[in-house]
């Protein structure tokens, strides 16, 4: 092979790299709602023509100068661009695509061999080293969001473990060399990156946290909506009663959360996490089978030199035709006021006629606060809850009065910070069903959103005012609590009780048994009830939200019996109010609690005896 020609294939490949590159930097700026799908068209198609070239020519790239790592590089921009389409679109075979790719680069270390490689030098060989390793890095981290997300525990473990071990050894490699060495390597590199490892300390910190809560309990079903649970048929007629009338379909949600301190991972914070997924079905048996059949394939080792075995379009090959799509979602990290209203108000000009917008909203309620109504036992927060209540009558100029907005950000107060009820008036010229979990979401009962709407009435669901917990229990490190229970129900109740992750499988296995017992009855005395509002009749035909409606009645059931007397502050509330029948006090509701807690040998911390209390 002549080495003109080897070094000719080799500048093709560079001139595709950089035209892709430019696509990519497009299709990444755009935000991941409110179309912008043609850019993400364009970078795959480019990345497409470019994988290609490396297939069809690899022995001349090669002999051209060709490099493991851009291979890498290549196949991760491609991951990248799957796991964009997966948040833009919700579809399953988007993550399994990007999950393919990254497990490719990872089992064939187009990184880690590269690193090595060109670590082993100095000056330029050492400045090229660290570039890849913090491309490695960022590659890992980003891996283990898409396997967190596939629920790969084995994979996620494995992906800790070698990131904390490679930001180790990148810092014995790479040492912060002196002041002196440091300007002249600016000089010599401008864009060098700094062997500073405080932001990756923090990663992996924040990684920590996030795999204790998320792997509190490791017998626990997914979150994802499976038929095989999570659907009642004895309860498929009392349901289609409510088709005769107008029915609403979740389609669209927007994901927010901002709590100072909070749980997270990279922008995926923990409360997003859970009802991201709690809003997608589980994939069944044949697209399971067919994804791992996929990601297998991709896992083959090569170590030859860079491999073109990875097929660009091997996600396209894999759908489960026997579900619906999942509803598209937009997750907006940490915004201001400002910036999520403006996200609603694009993802609104999209709905159907026949579509409800969900919002979900997890913020802090007052300004500098850390949280600190999950930090204590339930009786010292109810104490400090009436302390409060009434310093604000003595005091209204006290920041306990200000407690009619949501806080999103880090500090100061006012502005773009506060996210007001009333804001949220003009969207109600659509059908919405809101989900506020803050110290504050009383505020949106309080004001005039319920019965004030501008054509369509909402639906709401508000979490207490004071989490619950255990004396002396600290809870934290496992996101909020009615976000919990929204989305894993049996983990929530454990985490309630004091209940640790070493619990017996066999127990855990017979409480979830009890506790879809419980659902599936729910369900049938919801759906059959007399005077059951109309908000809530149009939309229990939907799966995703009837399971978030029949979670808030066991939560606020559960939580109704963990306080030995009625405190307001400790219950969830809806709007409008949904019938007696399904009401904490209800012998139906209560009964299948009782026995969960005997089951897990826990009803002492409960109080069943008296059930004549009346909630207020």
């Amino acid at each position: 092979m002549a080495d003109g020609e080897a070094s000719g294939a080799y500048r093709e490949f560079k001139a595709l790299v950089e035209a892709a590159d430019r696509k990519f930097a497009r299709a990444r700026d755009l935000p991941l709602y409110g179309g912008g799908d043609h850019h993400s068209r364009k970078a795959f198609k480019a990345y497409t023509r470019l994988w290609r070239l490396q297939q069809e020519r690899r022995r001349e790239l090669v002999a051209g100068g060709l490099r493991r790592w851009e291979i890498g590089e290549v196949a991760s921009r491609i991951g990248q661009l799957y796991y964009a389409r997966y948040l833009r679109t919700a579809e399953p075979r988007s993550l399994v695509g990007a999950y393919v790719f990254y497990e490719a680069i990872y089992s064939r270390g187009y990184f880690a061999a590269a690193a090595a490689v060109a670590g082993g030098g100095a000056g330029d060989g050492r400045h090229q080293g660290l570039l890849i390793r913090y491309k490695e890095l960022r590659f890992i981290a980003r891996f283990l969001v898409v396997a967190m997300l596939m629920r790969r525990a084995e994979a996620v473990d494995h992906l800790a473990g070698r990131l904390r071990a490679l930001v180790e050894e990148t810092k014995s490699a790479y040492p912060v060399p002196p002041a002196a060495q440091l300007v002249a390597e600016d000089n010599k590199h401008p864009c060098s990156p700094k062997t500073n490892f405080k932001e990756w300390k923090q990663v992996l910190q924040e990684l920590g946290r996030f795999l204790k809560a998320d792997g509190a309990y490791k017998g626990s079903r997914s979150l994802r909506y499976d038929n095989l649970f999570d659907s009642f048929p004895s309860n498929l007629a009392s349901i289609a009663r409510f088709h005769s009338k107008r029915v609403l379909k979740l389609k669209e949600a927007v994901l927010t959360s901002y709590r100072r301190n909070e749980v997270k991972f990279t922008e995926l914070t923990l409360d997003t996490f859970r009802m991201l997924q709690c809003l997608e079905w589980e994939p069944t048996g044949s697209y399971q089978i067919a994804a791992k059949e996929l990601t297998e394939n991709g896992a083959v080792s090569d170590q030859s030199g860079p491999s073109g075995l990875i097929d660009i379009h091997l996600s396209t090959e894999i759908s489960d035709g026997s579900l619906p799509s999942n509803p598209q979602k937009a997750i907006i990290y940490h915004p201001t006021a400002p910036h999520l209203l403006a996200v609603l108000a694009t993802v609104c000009e999209e709905l159907s006629q026949d579509s409800i917008l969900l919002i979900y909203i997890s913020a802090s309620g007052f300004a500098e606060q850390n949280n600190s109504f999950q930090k204590h036992a339930s009786s010292s927060l109810a104490a400090h809850a009436s302390a409060a209540s009434t310093s604000t009558v003595h005091n209204p100029n006290s920041h306990i009065s200000s407690d009619n907005h949501l806080w999103l950000g880090p500090r100061g107060s006012g502005g773009p910070n506060n996210l007001y009820p009333e804001d949220l008036i003009p969207f109600t010229r659509y059908p919405l069903f809101l989900v506020i979990d803050s110290e504050n979401s009383h505020a949106f009962k309080a004001a005039a959103i319920h019965n004030a709407e501008k054509g369509e009435p909402a639906a709401l669901l508000l979490s207490p005012r004071i989490s619950s917990a255990m004396t002396g229990a600290e809870s934290t490190g496992n996101g909020s609590q009615f976000t919990y229970f929204l989305t894993a129900p049996m983990q929530a109740f454990c985490q309630l009780a004091g209940i640790t992750s070493d619990i017996d499988s066999d127990t855990y296995a017979n409480a979830e048994n009890i506790l879809l017992s419980a659902l599936e009855e729910y369900e049938g005395i919801l759906c059959t009830s007399v005077g059951l509002n109309n908000v809530w009749g149009q939309i229990l035909p939907d799966p995703f939200l009837r399971r978030l409606i029949l979670r808030f009645i066991f939560c606020r059931a559960v939580l109704f019996y963990f306080h030995p007397e009625e405190r307001e502050q400790h219950l969830p509330i809806c709007l409008p109010s949904l019938p007696e029948s399904v009401s904490p006090n209800a012998e139906a509701i209560k009964t299948p609690i009782l026995m969960l807690a005997e089951n897990l040998v826990v009803s002492n911390r409960f109080h069943f005896r008296d059930s004549s209390r009346k909630r207020k």
